[in-house]
């Protein structure tokens, strides 16, 4: 006779497993410890096998029933159906492996030790907030550009155009990624180009005039905070690189011999070689002897573990009155300015020396060794300018040498 749900129910452990039998080969195993199982038994290619099909009373007798007439169905069109779940709990696996989110999370997990903590949270938010609820379950080969398009407009729709500008780029990161990979074909992000309603420009705070370049020069040689943080307001206008790059430089990188100093950029993951004017090397020289047994240049006040806080160098412009006018960013506006329109160097060395992306006339982006000598010529030629500058020297052009 087939089972009840009481019979079920009350079914005691004994001190050896046994077995209540329902029908058609399914039948109740109740354990010593009180566990109840339901099973399968059946015979494909004349071996005897077993089929779980869970566990009383979360599967009730119903839906027990139910998985074993699916196990018939497929006994019956010479399926084995203990070999059919195996397949389906390796597709599963395998769906979730490929799904965006899975893949994102892969991704990110890799980019993480290249990026700042405030850039690292800022990717995660985006993700978890803006792609993961609607896109993470999804296999990330299926992705199609309208659902990424769906997404985008919601944060878009909130009046966060430059988030959701960035939410895209990180999109597309993690899609480009899925195809070297080899679990997407393409990155659909590519796609939307002009989809999404234009980012309003607003221009970092930056003094680019010689002439109010001097004071903040001045003021900056007078300012009396800490050696670490002193050391980087004077290296920050001679070698006008991103502000994060900066504040990260590490000792392993700096090569003061060969005054040159060597990182990875971390906006675009390409090498980058920053020549070392000699008051560059002066001050870095002067800086060693306090933090060259550690890790970073510029370290925390907090311990030498961690670099020097993102706002160190903007504190110290709005101690020394400067704040409104100028940002640590702001140093690579005013010397992209003042080197083209004042100094005369060609606009594709100070490119180059910006560490942005520059093509040959085939197409080719340039290696970072590109125009070295005389980007190390330019470099020397800034500090010697920006010295000049300092001491009050007349303000004129110094056309030639490394403008040629």
């Amino acid at each position: 006779m087939p089972l009840t749900d009481l019979q079920a129910r009350k079914a005691l452990p004994k001190d050896k497993p046994y077995r209540l039998a329902d029908g058609a080969g399914m039948y109740l195993e109740v354990h010593p410890n009180g566990s109840k199982y339901w099973r399968l038994k059946y015979r494909f290619a004349n071996k005897e096998k077993r089929l779980a099909l869970g566990v009383y009373p979360d599967t009730s007798l119903g839906e027990a029933r139910e998985q074993r007439d699916e196990a018939r169905k497929l006994l019956a069109a010479g399926v084995d159906p203990g070999l059919a779940r195996r397949a389906q709990k390796a597709a599963r696996a395998t769906a979730h492996a490929n799904s965006f989110e899975a893949v994102a999370r892969e991704w990110y997990a890799k980019r993480l030790p290249t990026w700042s903590e405030k850039y690292a949270s800022g990717a995660l938010a985006k993700l978890e907030q803006g792609l993961f609820p609607w896109l993470g379950s999804r296999p990330i080969a299926e992705v199609k550009a309208p659902e990424l398009l769906q997404c985008l407009r919601r944060i878009e729709g909130r009046g966060t155009i430059d988030t959701a500008h960035r939410t895209k780029g990180i999109a597309g990161e993690v899609f480009r990624y899925a195809v070297a990979t080899g679990r997407a074909e393409r990155d659909p992000s590519a796609d939307l180009k002009g989809a999404l309603a234009p980012v309003k420009v607003q221009h970092l705070k930056a003094l680019t005039e010689p002439a109010q370049v001097a004071p903040l020069l001045r003021a900056i040689d007078g300012y009396s905070g800490g050696p670490v943080v002193c050391a980087a307001l004077r290296l920050a206008p001679m070698l006008f690189v991103r502000p994060g790059e900066l504040r990260r430089a590490e000792w392993v990188d700096i090569d003061l011999a060969a005054e040159e100093w060597r990182y990875t950029v971390t906006k675009t993951d390409t090498q980058h070689i920053v020549p070392l004017p000699s008051q560059a090397v002066a001050i870095l020289r002067e800086l060693q002897a306090i933090t060259g047994e550690g890790r970073y240049v510029f370290p925390s006040g907090r311990g030498a573990s961690r670099p020097m806080s993102e706002n160190g160098v903007t504190a110290a412009l709005h101690a020394m009155g400067f704040g409104d006018v100028m940002t640590g960013h702001g140093f690579r506006a005013m010397a992209r300015t003042i080197l083209d329109e004042v100094v005369g160097v060609r606009p594709d060395y100070i490119e180059h020396q910006l560490a942005h992306a520059v093509r040959d006339p085939n197409g080719r982006a340039y290696n970072r060794t590109a125009f070295l000598a005389e980007r190390k010529k330019m470099m020397q030629t800034w500090a010697d300018y920006l010295d000049r500058l300092k001491s009050g020297a007349e303000v004129i052009p110094l056309r030639g040498g490394v403008a040629a």
